[in-house]
C-alpha cells in the first residue's frame, strides 16, 4: 500500500526491497515509491485520476496536479534530508493504510513526524483516492485546521474494544477508557516522540484530555480493519464542553493478545481547548 509493483523499473523495487529488507514487495509504500522520482508508476497506480487530500495542500486531483504535488514533496523531503522507520501495515480489498515515522532536519535538528496513509481501491488494486494524516506540530510549533474529507457514516461498525473505547472517549470516562487497553498497552499522540502513554501516565493522559468538562465527540466516517489492527477515520467536532469546526483525523488501534489495546495511535491536529 498503495503503489502498484509492476508498474517501476527492476531497479527501483530492488531499491525498496534492499531497503525494507524484502524478497518481494506486495506494494511499493507511499514515500518509497515517491522518492524513486518514477511519477508515471504513481499515476498508472490510480484506477482514474489521481485524487489525493494532503494536511497543507487540501485536495489534489488529476494528473497536472498530482505531478506537481509530488515534485514538490519529493525536492522538500530531500532538502529536509528524509529517513523513514515504518510502523504498520494493512491492505484489505476496499482500503489499506500505512504508517511511518518520518524523520527530517529541522531548524533545531532532527524532528520526528508520524503519518499516516489511508487508500481506497479497487478490486485489480488500483488507488481510488489516497489520505494523508500528520500533525503539524513537530514542523511548526503550532496545529493547522484539517476540514473533513470524509462524511460520518451512521451504519460503520468496529471490533469489540475500538467500539468501547470510542464509547468511553465520547463519555470521557477514565476508568472505562483504561480499561479497554491490555496492562502493556499504549496510547501516542499525534506529535509522536515524547507524547507516548503508557502504565499510570495512560490515566494521567487521559484525565488530562478529559479535563475541559465531558469527553471528545467523534464523527466516524470509515474504517480499516484486518482484525489485527483498525484504522478509524473520523472527524472532531467537539471537545468537552466546547463545540468545534469538523477536524478530520485518523486512528489505529492494535489489538493484542488479551483482546484489548495494545496501541492506539493518533494522527490529526486538533488542539485541546483551554478549561
Amino acid at each position: 500500500m498503495p503503489w502498484i509493483p509492476e508498474l517501476f523499473s527492476a531497479p527501483a523495487l530492488e531499491q525498496v526491497e534492499r531497503k525494507r529488507e524484502l524478497r518481494r514487495l506486495d506494494a511499493v509504500p507511499y514515500y518509497e515509491g515517491l522518492m524513486t522520482g518514477e511519477h508515471e508508476a504513481l499515476i498508472r497506480s490510480f484506477a482514474g485520476e489521481p485524487v489525493l487530500h494532503d494536511p497543507q495542500r487540501g485536495r489534489v486531483i488529476g494528473v497536472r496536479a498530482f505531478e506537481a504535488y509530488i515534485g514538490e514533496l519529493r525536492s522538500w523531503l530531500s532538502q529536509r534530508n528524509m529517513s523513514l522507520d515504518p510502523v504498520d501495515q494493512v491492505i484489505t480489498e476496499p482500503r489499506g493504510f500505512e504508517e511511518v515515522v518520518l524523520h527530517l532536519d529541522g531548524d533545531a535538528g532532527r524532528v520526528d513526524v508520524p503519518v499516516a496513509i489511508v487508500a481506497d481501491r479497487r478490486s485489480d488494486g488500483r488507488l481510488a483516492e489516497l489520505r494523508v494524516y500528520h500533525s503539524m506540530w513537530a514542523l511548526t510549533g503550532r496545529h493547522l485546521h484539517r476540514p473533513p474529507v470524509l462524511q460520518r457514516d451512521p451504519d460503520l461498525r468496529m471490533e469489540p474494544a475500538v467500539a468501547a473505547y470510542q464509547r468511553a472517549l465520547a463519555a470521557g470516562d477514565v476508568d472505562a477508557i483504561v480499561a479497554t487497553f491490555q496492562p502493556d498497552g499504549y496510547a501516542r499522540e499525534p506529535a509522536g516522540g515524547a507524547f507516548v502513554h503508557r502504565g499510570h501516565d495512560l490515566r494521567r493522559f487521559y484525565e488530562r484530555w478529559f479535563s475541559n468538562g465531558g469527553g471528545i465527540a467523534l464523527e466516524h466516517c470509515a474504517v480499516v480493519n484486518d482484525g489485527r489492527a483498525c484504522a478509524l477515520e473520523y472527524n472532531v467536532v467537539g471537545w468537552g464542553g466546547t463545540a468545534l469546526p469538523p477536524e478530520a483525523g485518523v486512528a489505529v488501534y492494535v489489538r493484542g493478545e488479551s483482546g484489548g489495546i495494545a496501541a492506539a495511535r493518533m494522527y490529526d491536529d486538533a488542539a485541546l481547548p483551554p478549561p
